[in-house]
C-alpha cells in the first residue's frame, strides 16, 4: 500500500496530516525522549503473549503468560494439552474459555503447515507479507500482526491499540470516524519506519500519564 494512499484520502490532506504528525512526533521526543530499543519475545511467544493482553492489562498479561509456560514446557505441550488445563493456566488474563482455544488451534494450524512451533522464518520475509501470513489465523487482527512484527522481529509496523487509537483522534493525525482496523495502515503511512518503535511507546505513555 503506497504511503500517499494508506487511508483512501487525497494527497493534498495526507501531506497535512504528515506535516502534523511531524509535530506530534517532535512534541513526544522532547517531553519523553527516545525509548531504548530492549529485547522482546520470540516471534511465537509474542504472537501467545499479544493474545493474551486482547481486553486485559499488562501485568494481567505477564500472569497469564507465566502461568502458561509454568505448567507447560513447551508450546507442542500446549498445543496439544486438555483444553481445560490451558483455560486453567490463563485464567487470570480474562476470556479464558476464548483464548485458551484459539490459542491452541493457532498452534496446531502452525504445526500443520509449518511442521513445528517456530516463528523465527517470518524474519526472512517483506513485512507485508509476513503481515498477511499471521492475519490468516482466526483471531490475529492487525495489531498483533503488528506487535509481532515490530517488537520481536523488528520489522516496520505501526500497532495501534486504544491509547494510540483514542490519542490520534484527539491530536488530529487520523479522520475521526476512522477505525483502529484502518488507522494501522494510515498512521503508518504518516510517520518514518524508522520512528514507528519511539512514536508508538511515546504515543501510549502519553494516553496512560497525560491525555486520559
Amino acid at each position: 500500500m503506497s504511503r500517499s494512499s494508506a487511508a483512501n484520502l487525497p494527497e493534498q490532506t495526507m501531506q497535512a496530516q504528515r506535516r502534523r504528525a511531524a509535530a506530534v512526533r517532535r512534541r513526544l521526543d522532547r517531553a519523553f525522549g527516545q525509548p531504548a530499543w530492549r529485547p522482546h519475545l520470540a516471534p511465537l511467544d509474542e504472537l501467545v503473549s499479544t493474545i493474551l493482553s486482547q481486553n486485559t492489562n499488562d501485568a494481567n498479561r505477564d500472569r497469564a503468560f507465566d502461568s502458561l509456560k509454568a505448567r507447560f514446557p513447551t508450546w507442542d505441550a500446549v498445543r496439544d494439552a486438555d483444553p481445560a488445563q490451558v483455560v486453567e493456566a490463563i485464567q487470570v488474563a480474562g476470556l479464558a474459555n476464548q483464548k485458551g482455544p484459539r490459542i491452541q488451534a493457532i498452534l496446531q494450524q502452525i504445526s500443520r503447515e509449518r511442521g513445528s512451533l517456530d516463528l523465527d522464518f517470518l524474519a526472512t520475509w517483506e513485512p507485508d507479507q509476513a503481515r498477511d501470513w499471521l492475519m490468516r489465523f482466526k483471531g490475529i487482527g492487525p495489531k498483533t500482526a503488528a506487535i509481532v512484527l515490530l517488537f520481536s522481529l523488528g520489522k516496520p509496523a505501526f500497532p495501534v491499540d486504544t491509547h494510540i487509537h483514542r490519542i490520534s483522534g484527539r491530536l488530529e493525525i487520523r479522520p475521526d470516524k476512522m477505525s483502529a482496523e484502518k488507522a494501522h495502515d494510515h498512521l503508518a503511512a504518516l510517520f518514518p519506519p524508522d520512528s514507528y518503535y519511539a512514536v508508538h511507546l511515546n504515543l501510549i505513555r502519553l494516553g496512560r500519564e497525560i491525555c486520559h
